[in-house]
């Protein structure tokens, strides 16, 4: 699969940030031991993989990064500050002496990146902690230069090498990107740094070796597992932990629901149907690719199931008069077409609003509310072939629900006044939260509801509150897609284990 599109979602949430709607930042923890915390808790042996538990014990003072190696393999936890709800970092050191960044633990890429001090023309890096490679004699030159793409944009910079410690694990000779140009100024709203990608090799950027893979390698990992919670009160002193080794016990309820990888590269797995308020979305009743990120506060989905989502919610999307027209007129044609059976993914070119060619054409990864691929170029297809193809969809799902035909055509003519906003993010009516409906992902053959005082951010604004619904809309055609990003809104809710060893991922309710 492409890797831009991780990206995109990210560049989306910058914006976001940097035009004040969807604000979020990070914010750091204030401990003895820089912010990283080390917790010895009781065992705890699970009946499936028979990890260890996360077990507490006290920080000790490692002095010299480059020669105090910690050889004990017992799991190791580094808080996370929580802001907003929306996004979630921890703090780390490279160097020696050691040098801090704040960094988002990153499931959805696999490089380890934080500004360089060399970043001197780029305005986000004025507002970041840098790394001086001058004053660390641990630090050995590399010097290749990489460029990591974020939507329209790019960082840029080059590699080097030095010893990383995350929470009391030292990494030796770990392999890292120096950032000397930060292009979005969106970049300028964060208080984190940098990402640490918790990823799979294959996605790694330059094939360096991953963070988690060095742990593993040097001795530091018993169980290979590392497990995520994050808290969803704003306010608390810890905003979530992620354990290197092990789970916590006290952060989830009942058992994990484990699910195999279905794909190396992301920490992606098949889920099933979607269910609106127990309805079927329809798109995912035989399956859907689904990324569990934790580098994304949101859900990211098909613009098909979006729309439905935002209708459901009250949620203000834009209008879209192509859509609308399409509806107008030719509604009674694909009625009567889907009626007589006509198979529904050759209707648009039947009809003339799609050429027959783009059923043949490459697989490529391209987002449909903008109608180009995610490398810049044109999609063949007019925004009505687009649109044509989500009517015909929707018309299929209400079809199912034995709805009347001018019900149908009037609640498809209302999806075309939700599609997903395309800035991402969509405003919904703070007064409505709880009449909202319930929104569940099958993950093995088990639902995972979510409800709305989770899918909905709300933001205090002096007096006022304003809310966000959290689902943007990404579309992947096959074979890659449909597919789902499952950011920190859905594990916020669900406890979820990373299961390297076993490469699977389990999901039990948070705690």
């Amino acid at each position: 699969m492409g890797y831009n599109f991780k990206y995109v979602l990210v560049f989306i949430s910058l914006m976001c940030v940097w035009c004040g709607r969807l604000r979020f930042s990070l914010a750091s923890t204030d401990s003895s031991d820089g912010g990283l915390v080390r917790f010895n808790l009781r065992k705890r042996n699970l009946d499936r993989h028979s990890l260890s538990a996360a077990r507490i014990k006290k920080a000790s003072n490692a002095g010299d990064l480059g020669s105090d190696v910690n050889t004990d393999s017992t799991p190791n936890v580094v808080y996370l500050k929580n802001y907003l709800d929306s996004q979630y970092f921890g703090e780390i050191s490279i160097g020696s002496p050691p040098q801090y960044f704040n960094v988002v633990f990153d499931t959805g890429s696999s490089n380890l990146w934080v500004p360089s001090s060399k970043c001197i023309f780029s305005i986000p890096c004025y507002f970041h902690s840098k790394y001086k490679s001058r004053i660390s004699s641990t630090y050995t030159e590399i010097g290749t230069s990489c460029k990591i793409p974020y939507g329209h944009g790019s960082i840029y910079g080059f590699f080097s090498q030095d010893v990383v410690k995350v929470g009391d694990i030292i990494i030796k000779d770990q392999v890292f990107a120096e950032i000397t140009k930060e292009g979005s100024l969106a970049l300028l709203a964060l208080h984190y740094d940098g990402i640490l990608g918790l990823g799979f090799k294959d996605i790694s950027i330059g094939e360096v070796t991953p963070v988690w893979y060095n742990m593993i390698d040097q001795g530091y990992i018993y169980q290979n597992v590392f497990s995520l919670w994050l808290n969803k009160d704003p306010v608390a002193e810890i905003g979530g932990e992620i354990v290197f080794g092990g789970i916590n016990s006290r952060h989830f309820r009942g058992e994990h629901t484990y699910v195999p990888i279905s794909q190396k590269g992301y920490w992606q797995i098949d889920v099933g149907d979607v269910l609106l308020a127990n309805r079927s979305t329809g798109l995912c009743e035989g399956s859907c690719a689904a990324i569990v990120d934790s580098g994304i506060s949101s859900i990211a989905g098909p613009t098909t199931v979006v729309t439905q989502i935002n209708h459901a919610i009250g949620a203000q999307g834009y209008v879209s008069l192509e859509c609308k027209s399409i509806i107008h007129n030719y509604g009674d044609k694909i009625w009567d077409a889907l009626i007589s059976g006509l198979n529904p993914e050759i209707l648009c070119a039947n009809i003339g609003l799609c050429s027959h060619d783009k059923y043949q054409k490459d697989n490529v990864i391209e987002t449909v509310v903008h109608d180009e691929n995610l490398d810049g170029s044109t999609s063949k297809e007019s925004p009505f072939c687009t649109f044509c193809d989500m009517i015909v969809f929707w018309i299929q799902v209400q079809l199912k629900q034995s709805n009347l035909k001018e019900k149908i055509l009037k609640y498809v003519d209302e999806l075309c006044e939700k599609l997903p906003s395309p800035e991402g993010q969509v405003f919904v009516d703070c007064n409505s939260i709880a009449a909202m409906p319930h929104i569940s992902f099958t993950i093995g053959n088990r639902s995972f509801p979510l409800f709305p005082q989770q899918y909905v951010l709300r933001v205090e604004e002096g007096s006022s509150s304003v809310c966000y619904g959290g689902f943007v809309a990404l579309d992947v055609p096959p074979p890659q897609g449909p597919l789902w990003v499952l950011g920190d809104i859905f594990l916020g809710k669900y406890h979820t284990v990373f299961d390297f060893g076993n490469q699977s991922i389990g999901f039990a309710e948070a705690a």
